[in-house]
Parts: C-alpha cells; sequence; structure tokens
C-alpha cells in the first residue's frame, strides 16, 4: 500500500478540515479523489464521500482520502490546492 499516493498543500488541507466542521460531516467521510471519463476528455472527480469495498483509505498529512483502486494509477501524484472559489489539482 502506498503511503501518501496524492499531496495536499496546506490551503487545501485547512479548507478540507474547515469543511468537515462547519458542515459537521461524519467521521467516517473522506475527500474522494478520482478521475471521470476517459482520454482527452478526462476530469478531476474531487468530494466528500465514504469508502466503498473497491475503495483504498489513506491518511495524507491529517485528511482522509479516498480513492477507487481503478483510479489509483491516474491520481498517483496528483497535488491538490486551494483557490479562491475552489480547489485545483496538478499532476
Amino acid at each position: 500500500m502506498l503511503d501518501n499516493p496524492v499531496r495536499v498543500r496546506s490551503e487545501a488541507r485547512q479548507q478540507i478540515l474547515d469543511t468537515l466542521l462547519t458542515n459537521k460531516i461524519p467521521a467516517e467521510y473522506g475527500l474522494r479523489v478520482g478521475v471521470r471519463g476517459g482520454g482527452c476528455g478526462s476530469s478531476w472527480l474531487l468530494g466528500f464521500d465514504t469508502p466503498g469495498p473497491a475503495d483504498e483509505v489513506y491518511n495524507v498529512d491529517g485528511v482522509r482520502v479516498i480513492i477507487d483502486r481503478k483510479h489509483l494509477l491516474y491520481v498517483l501524484g496528483a497535488e491538490i490546492g486551494y483557490e479562491t472559489g475552489g480547489y485545483t489539482v496538478d499532476k
């Protein structure tokens, strides 16, 4: 199992933790990181979710990160950030 398949920048980490706390989201939820679509038309998938049987769960700097095993290859090395208006993903 990988230690940290993705990185979470400090500003994104703070935003994620604030969102979880402010919205009273239960502890079993985490940040789902994945891809939607395929090829040139793929886009990033970020959202709060609970893990399922096909998921791996990681603790990345105190943030619970959920990744579907089928998406792991595509998200490996991604860096999640936050700017005014939303989250960013760099790979």
